[in-house]
């Protein structure tokens, strides 16, 4: 079982949970489950879902379907997982914005 947190900004603030709350409860039970997933088997090629993103540490679990929400993740020390962001994507290719957003967390993280 792998330990699986959610992102709070240094000022304590929890991002990650509060765009977690913001989407419907169906939403939130298939985030639910994902995160579920990686708790059950941690950061593997072995899930389907879920895929490195190309020149960085960040890993991408895809919620497929009509929602087609990514959660943003990376490991972190003694195989922690970090949930850094949570995001519907819209078009074919994820958001720059998205991914800046997700390594500027992580890089806060780092300087912990």
């Amino acid at each position: 079982m792998y330990i699986v947190d959610l992102y709070t900004s240094p000022s304590e603030k929890e991002v990650v949970k509060d765009i977690y709350f913001s989407y419907s409860e169906k939403q939130r039970s298939k985030i639910s489950k994902a995160i579920q997933t990686l708790k059950e088997f941690g950061i593997s090629r072995e899930i389907p879902h879920l895929r490195k993103v190309i020149r960085t540490k960040l890993w991408e679990y895809r919620i497929l379907g009509r929602d087609n929400i990514r959660i943003i993740c990376v490991v972190i020390i003694n195989g922690r997982i970090m949930i850094l962001n949570i995001f519907t994507k819209k078009k074919q290719k994820t958001p720059e914005k998205e991914l800046a957003i997700s390594l500027k967390r992580y890089k806060t993280l780092l300087d912990i």
